[in-house]
């Protein structure tokens, strides 16, 4: 089995070194490489080819407007934003240019290294306070709730589906119709995704499916099945 090749992007030394700890203490990752600037950055990506990019878009020299020239440029790259708390807007913005899945610099190691695992799979791994950030009404609030876990949580592209068709206002029964699962197993998606995202109805799938951009806000048929 190959090794998850994997480039740092972070103009922290400390974060560098850290991430660098993370990286080569597991024998299924190999660090290919650092970058403290964009232009390194640019250079780095297109010599190295990265199986995930690690990269803090807040960060002195990195900027959201960056990911979305990496994913265009490099749409095999799968990207893992670790940052500083941001507000709700800036993490949605992320994730509508080309993140994959997002942590806060205080996660852990194995939530990390659970991180890099899944998003160089192309799959979704988000740190509990960032969905907590999603999904709170008050826009402005860049800091995290102080009851939200910084556990990780990880969403199948099944679940996302689901996700996505639900906030469309498909009930249970046309989803399992529609994906060829039995309404019963649907359900039991439904229950799963809603325990992931700390939320009890579904006016807070909808939201999340707004917040990371899997559906249009204007396009909305909600449903309160």
């Amino acid at each position: 089995m190959s090794k998850i090749k994997v480039l740092i992007a972070d103009n922290s030394f400390l974060i560098r070194e850290g991430l660098r700890n993370v990286i080569n203490t597991n024998a299924d990752f190999k660090l290919v490489g650092e970058a403290e600037k964009p232009e390194e950055l640019a250079d780095k990506l297109s010599l190295l080819l990265p199986h995930v990019l690690v990269i803090d878009y807040a960060s002195l020299y990195f900027c959201l407007d960056d990911i979305s020239v990496i994913h265009h440029q490099y749409p095999q790259i799968n990207i893992l934003a670790i940052t500083n708390p941001q507000n709700k807007t800036t993490i949605a913005k992320a994730f509508e240019n080309g993140v994959v899945s997002h942590l806060l610099k205080d996660c852990g190691k194995e939530e990390i290294a659970e991180a890099i695992y899944f998003t160089s799979k192309g799959e979704k791994f988000l740190c509990g306070k960032i969905v907590d950030a999603l999904l709170r009404e008050n826009v402005s609030t860049a800091k995290p709730s102080s009851k939200a876990s910084c556990d990780g949580i990880k969403l199948s592209s099944r679940e996302i589906e689901i996700i996505k068709l639900v906030a469309e206002g498909m009930s249970n029964k046309e989803i399992a119709e529609k994906i060829f699962l039995s309404v019963h197993t649907v359900t039991t998606h439904r229950k799963n995704i809603m325990s992931k995202l700390g939320v009890n109805n579904t006016a807070g799938l909808v939201m999340y499916a707004v917040r990371q951009k899997l559906i249009d806000e204007s396009s909305l048929l909600y449903s309160s099945n």
